[in-house]
């Protein structure tokens, strides 16, 4: 059965240009009046390269009382607020025949649950992702369907990974089998889809004209915001002024970046793309700002994020690794080698603590913004080094609108599929499907139990 859902308690603020989405407000009539109290589930996906240090990833401990192991640490604040999940396998990213290719299968099958058909060319065939499945309910009525993000190019034509094309490498969403959904990687452009009026070349005119004045997108709204404001309860109130400060703070760093790239893009050829933020830390950090105003406005419910690209071979000289990730993940057993590995490891994890910080942060109904999402942050490699799909590294934050019993580490049985995770998130939104991809059955243990309707 569909989840049911009511788009008209959403208000939205016009203007020249500007089409500014608000969050979930409760003192609004007509969203009172139309829908239940409870705000909507949201869900995302994240997706790491060349898998993890296990020994220092896996905590030694099942159940609520264990103690996070290093790479884990700085999750410290949040650890009542996500799932370990240890035991789960994509038996369709190995070989099964194929022979070499295991980032390139690690990345399709993630949230495919399938195995790609191997072929360097345009004869690309998989499977729908779960958060297309998602998208076709959950997503139909927002402005955007679903947001796909990373910090990677992905429009690279022919082969990436021993015969297998490049799509596979550098795409986790596929709206069908034979379509993947093209990451955005440039923050700017994520912003003016998600508040600029729709209409492109009047957009891309105010943009122009906004930018050279610096005025923020909210001037274009201001009165509507202020009589708005004028209108709704104290809380209300509060969360309309946390909300627009944040576009204003992700307007003003946009600005930065643009002004820093403008100044490296003269003459230096080594400079990042144009519009992209120096700093690796600070474009995945802009990204997941961005997640977090879509699913806080309401713009979408579904997103994706790859902070790398399948095989990434990105070197992190800022923390101490000089050398490339996909080169160290080819440890043999040296000691420095997965020293360096655990250090890229617990990097990832520092910007996903800074994603559930920030929805943490969020108040909407009786909790957070992260209490109404269900975000998988993961790989569909284990260990690097053995390039093994078993036991694979997977977190699950968020409650789900209160259906996940978060804060424990969760252990499963050898083999268990990766794909029964997401049969059992498509059921906590209204999604009711028989299977997806290699899928066995719904994965116990996230409590509470939703029923299938």
């Amino acid at each position: 059965m569909k989840e049911k859902t009511t788009r008209s308690r959403r208000t939205f603020l016009r203007g020249l240009g500007a089409s500014v989405a608000l969050p979930f407000l409760e003192s609004i009539p007509m969203a009172a009046a139309a829908v239940a109290s409870k705000p909507p589930k949201r869900v995302a996906f994240i997706y790491i390269p060349n898998g993890v240090q296990v020994p220092e990833w896996t905590p030694k401990r099942d159940g609520a009382n264990y103690a996070l192991s290093p790479i884990l640490e700085p999750l410290k604040p949040y650890q009542r607020d996500f799932l370990v999940l240890t035991g789960l396998t994509h038996d369709k990213a190995r070989a099964n025949g194929d022979g070499g290719g295991d980032h390139a299968r690690s990345c399709a099958t993630y949230l495919t649950g399938v195995q790609p058909v191997k072929t360097g060319g345009a004869d690309i065939r998989l499977g729908r992702s779960v958060d297309q499945v998602a998208a076709d309910v959950i997503g139909r009525g927002n402005r955007l369907r679903s947001l796909e993000l990373g910090c990677d190019n992905g429009n690279k034509p022919g082969p990436c990974d021993s015969g297998y094309s490049c799509a596979y490498t550098r795409n986790i969403s596929w709206r069908s089998e034979t379509t993947p959904m093209p990451k955005e990687i440039n923050p700017r452009v994520v912003f003016e889809r998600m508040f600029g009026s729709g209409y492109a070349h009047e957009d891309r005119a105010v943009q122009a004209r906004r930018r050279h004045e610096r005025r923020s997108i909210l001037d274009y709204v201001l009165g509507q915001a202020h009589s708005l404001q004028g209108r709704v309860g104290t809380k209300d109130r509060q969360k309309l002024d946390e909300y627009f400060t944040a576009i204003r703070e992700v307007e003003r760093r946009l600005e930065v970046t643009e002004t820093q790239s403008a100044f490296l893009h003269d003459g230096d050829i080594t400079a990042p793309a144009a519009g992209l933020p120096e700093s690796y830390r600070d474009h995945i950090r802009l990204l997941s700002d961005m997640m977090i105003l879509a699913f806080q406005s309401d713009v979408t419910r579904v997103s994706t994020f790859m902070y790398a690209s399948a095989g990434s071979n990105r070197n992190y000289r800022f923390i101490g690794v000089p050398e490339g990730h996909h080169e160290l993940s080819h440890h043999a057993g040296d000691l420095k080698k997965q020293a360096k590995i655990a250090k890229i490891n617990r990097f990832h994890i520092e910007q996903f603590a800074y994603l559930l910080g920030r929805l943490q942060s969020i108040r909407e109904g009786d909790g957070t913004l992260l209490d109404n999402c269900m975000i998988v942050y993961g790989s569909g490699i284990s260990d690097g080094n053995k390039h093994n799909h078993e036991d694979l590294p997977i977190l699950l934050a968020g409650r789900g609108g209160g259906t996940i019993d978060s804060g424990r580490h969760v252990r499963y049985p050898n083999e268990t599929p990766l794909s029964n995770l997401y049969l059992s998130l498509l059921d906590r939104v209204g999604v009711s499907v028989e299977s997806h991809g290699d899928s066995t059955g719904r994965l116990d243990g996230l409590n509470v139990r939703v029923p299938r309707v």
